[in-house]
This record gives C-alpha cells, structure tokens and sequence, in this order.
C-alpha cells in the first residue's frame, strides 16, 4: 500500500501547516521546541482506526522521519472518551480474509515504526485503549495513562484475535501467562491494575496527564539525541536475541556513542558543572 504523502516533498519549516491542510483523521502539533504531538482524531468513533487512518498516520511518520526537528513525540487520540477504541468493525466486518490479512499487515507495518522512530514515543493514553489502540500504546516507548484509562485485546469476543500486535507485544510485555488471559478473556484492564502489571508506566489524574507528558518529553529534549537514538535501538533489537549476543550489541553501541561529538559536550559539561547543549538528529533522506 502507498502511503498518500510518500514520495511529497515538504518544506522543513512548513510541516505542519502541509498536514493540516492534508489530512482527515491525524492532527500533527509542535507542543513545544523539539516536542511534537500526534493525535488521532476521529472522536465520533472514538478514534478507531480504518485504512484511511493508518494510511494518513504511515504518511505523518514519514515526515516525522524527515524532520531534524523532532527530539521526541507524544501521541494520542482526540477527546476525552477514548485513546482509541480498536479498529473500525464497521469497516473490518466487510473484510474477506485476503482484505484481514492485508490489513493486519498493513496495520503491524504502521505500528512498528514507532519502535524504528529514532526519538522517543510516549503514549498519553485517557480513555479506552481496546483492541488497535492498546496495540497501538504498546507500539511506544512509554505509556502514561490518565487514571480513567481502560485498556483491553477484546477482539475474541468478535471470534477474532489481535491483528495489530498486541498477541506478541503483550506477550513481550507481560509474559505468556498473563498475555493468554487477556487475550483469551477480553476483559478491561483499568489503570490502576495496569500499572501493576507493568502494562504502563506511570498513571494520573485525567486532568494532569498532557501536563505529565510534556514534562517527561521537555526533559528528553536535554538529552543527547544521538545516546537516545542509541539506547532505542539497542534495547528494542536486545530484547529478541540470546543474552550473550546482546551484550556484545551493547558493548559495539557504547563504543559508537564514544566516537561522537555528543560525548566530549556532555562529559565537559559535567566536569565544569554546566548544561550540554546537543544539536538534533541528521534530517534523514
């Protein structure tokens, strides 16, 4: 599938202007410097997710990509109701399998970028996270939920199964046990045992959680682009190989973060007790 702005050039510093004129279903918004926000904003269904809307957001993630800009990205969905509320049933009802699989993949093609992105992705999840937008969280580095938030896989309750991620993120997250329950029940999880679960990060009043995510995301942007990018990638590709071979990944990515300038600025600026100041990321290709 071809994503609508895949091969469109934008202007650096009209970004997010193009987009407002572009898209239906995603908002993109520069929250503060180096701190950018993706919103899905589908409120009268409470933002869930059809084949327009993860073209629209594949399109959005190229130009994140393309924008030096960007030190970190919040994402999140429009009203206070719901993050997402799964894939659009409306829309997968009239599926044939062929249709499901494509849409699947499509769907875990989308997601995984976010975990490809070189910045960090925190989810700001109120409401409902069922189905497409649990998978959807579970795709970012951090989830912060609001104390209202209900997340849940219920698609077996459709006699269907997860097709987005969540059986195997899930899994990753929490171990096969539980992942099999929640997956095989359906049933809500709400933040408070999420946050026992290790399923988020952290939790807070509805009202406080734009604020809480933008505190953790303006605390990034200090940080070293290059050691973040790093760690991203280490961990994210650490996490499915045997020990030994990670470690020895860890031990080549210390190595490079020594090659680069980022290092001599922060370790001066730790000896002369000042702040590092970091340049952003190479705008990609």
């Amino acid at each position: 599938m071809q994503t609508p702005l895949a091969n469109k050039e934008f202007d650096h510093t009209n970004t997010i202007n193009a987009l407002a004129d572009t898209f239906e279903n995603i908002r993109l918004a520069c929250l503060e410097t180096g701190v950018y926000q993706i919103c899905i904003n589908r409120p009268k269904v409470l933002n869930a997710l059809n084949l327009q809307c993860l073209e629209e957001l594949n399109a959005c993630l190229d130009l994140i990509e393309r924008n030096s800009d960007v030190r970190v990205l919040l994402v999140t969905g429009a009203g206070e109701k719901a993050f997402v509320a799964g894939a659009d049933i409306a829309y997968m009802k009239q599926l044939s399998a062929q249709e499901a699989e494509d849409f699947s993949a499509y769907g875990n093609q989308t997601f995984s970028r976010f975990s490809q992105l070189k910045v960090p992705v925190i989810a700001l999840v109120k409401g409902y996270a069922l189905g497409g937008g649990c998978e959807l969280a579970l795709s970012c580095d951090f989830i912060l939920a609001s104390d209202k938030a209900c997340f849940a896989q219920p698609e077996v309750n459709l006699a269907i199964l997860p097709g987005f991620g969540g059986s195997q993120r899930l899994t990753r997250r929490l171990g096969l046990s539980l992942a099999l329950e929640l997956v095989m029940t359906g049933r809500n999880i709400k933040s408070d045992e999420a946050l026992k679960l290790g399923l988020v990060n952290h939790v807070y009043p509805a009202d406080s959680l734009n604020e809480a995510g933008l505190e953790l995301a303006k605390g990034l942007t200090h940080k070293s682009p290059y050691a973040l990018a790093a760690i991203k990638q280490l961990m994210h590709q650490g996490e499915n190989i045997p020990l030994d071979q990670a470690l020895k990944l860890e031990s080549q990515s210390f190595a490079l973060t020594f090659a680069g300038n980022d290092r001599e600025v922060a370790m001066q600026a730790f000896l002369d007790k000042s702040q590092a100041s970091f340049r952003s990321l190479q705008k990609t290709s």
